[in-house]
């Protein structure tokens, strides 16, 4: 199993076997592909009741959707996580999956991007969610359009594909 580099990546998708909409040329580094931020986020609501974590657990009865408006920012404070999402809806064909990853330019900062579950799944077609949390100690405002995060393509020993709960997931679902 290997990583795809950047020609890699462009033939995959002149092929068919990536699809990015929309896509961006310029977003295409040397193993992997710069996503943006959408401006739909989920916030997490103040709640005082516990939440348990079970297989059937629903992100969207702790949290409200939030939309940005054009030009403005979302606010994450120190300690705090917000759900976002990528304006790019991916898919992959099967034989190939990958692994959603932050940018050091912005983990400098103390935003972690992508907290947790980063491994995408060969066959995937949808935005992807962003688990953002601020562990540095300044609130940052994040905007919409940004380069968030990078998506890291993996050749993938087999034809498998992802039929999960978050298959297709797209803003109007998030």
């Amino acid at each position: 199993m290997s990583i795809l580099g950047a020609q890699a990546i462009l033939n995959a998708i002149e092929t068919g076997d990536i699809s990015i909409t929309p896509f961006q040329a310029d977003h295409v580094g040397p193993a992997s592909v710069d996503l943006t931020l959408s401006s739909t986020f989920r916030v997490y609501r103040k709640v005082h009741q516990i939440h348990h974590v079970r297989e059937d657990t629903d992100y969207r009865d702790i949290t409200e959707k939030v939309e940005v408006e054009e030009g403005s920012h979302m606010l994450i404070m120190p300690g705090e996580t917000v759900l976002g999402i990528t304006q790019e809806r991916l898919r992959l064909g099967p034989g190939l999956c990958g692994w959603l990853e932050g940018r050091s330019r912005f983990a400098r900062l103390g935003l972690m991007v992508h907290i947790s579950a980063p491994f995408m799944g060969p066959g995937i077609d949808s935005q992807q969610v962003l688990e953002m949390s601020n562990f540095g100690p300044a609130p940052l405002a994040v905007y919409p359009g940004t380069p968030i995060c990078q998506f890291v393509f993996q050749q993938l020993n087999g034809t498998e594909r992802y039929q999960g709960r978050f298959a297709g997931q797209t803003a109007d679902s998030f």
